[in-house]
């Protein structure tokens, strides 16, 4: 394959420049109609697509959100039938407090990819935030049924239920993450949480030492297995 120079590198870098602000992009700001013309080479635009996206996940990491957007933005008029922009400029308007924008992107994520998981996701959290515990908690569920390797959204269902005093489902996609990644002290921590809740003192138990095992000095850890040892005395002198 002809390698490519660097006037044609700059003059393709140069067409990205001039794609500013556009219509129904992530971070909801509107094309120029000089953008809407702006011609996409045909050569290497998945590249650029995949450049352009993992560099506005990079920049949303540190906070840095106005080049995150922009890099997003980019992104969608390379590839305007990919999800991850929208996902990513829904995190974005999530962190910022501006719900209604992220609950719009999260929703154009979903539409043009109904198995995205992240997407589904990102509206279990716009709802949660806004005290729609059990509507998010369907959102949660769907995400998990889709990629039950979400941490995101396994952490968001174990918050939830929680708040709603429902444990059955999310012990259950506990469980399953639990298999998939049986040294995550965390998630055990979490499904230990729910078992005592739950009444499950025995599980609870097991799961305790499995963690207190693995990182001695766990004072959280240390703390819970006290209440489970306290509560097995109580239910043997009440029996």
């Amino acid at each position: 394959m002809k390698e490519e120079s660097w006037s044609m590198r700059d003059e393709r870098e140069d067409r990205l420049d001039r794609i500013s602000q556009g219509v129904d992009t992530p971070t909801g700001q509107i094309w120029t109609d000089e953008t809407k013309g702006t011609i996409v080479p045909d050569t290497g635009w998945t590249q650029h697509y995949d450049v352009l996206k993992e560099l506005g996940d990079c920049h949303a990491a540190v906070g840095d959100y106005e080049n995150a957007c922009e890099c997003y933005d980019k992104a969608a008029v390379l590839a305007p039938d990919e999800a991850g922009p929208y996902v990513g400029g829904g995190v974005i308007a999530l962190q910022s407090d501006k719900l209604d924008d992220a609950e719009a992107a999260f929703r154009v994520a979903c539409r043009l990819d109904p198995n995205s998981s992240k997407a589904w996701c990102g509206l279990a959290m716009v709802s949660q935030r806004r005290d729609k515990h059990s509507h998010a908690l369907k959102l949660y569920l769907k995400s998990l049924e889709l990629n039950c390797d979400d941490l995101t959204a396994l952490l968001g269902l174990f918050q939830v239920s929680c708040r709603m005093g429902s444990f059955s489902t999310v012990i259950h996609y506990l469980k399953v993450y639990l298999d998939l990644h049986p040294g995550d002290t965390s998630v055990m921590f979490c499904l230990a949480t729910l078992q005592l809740k739950d009444g499950n003192l025995f599980e609870a138990g097991c799961l305790l030492e499995k963690i207190i095992a693995i990182e001695p000095d766990n004072i959280d850890a240390v703390n819970l297995m006290e209440e489970v040892e306290h509560a097995q005395a109580q239910k043997i002198g009440t029996a």
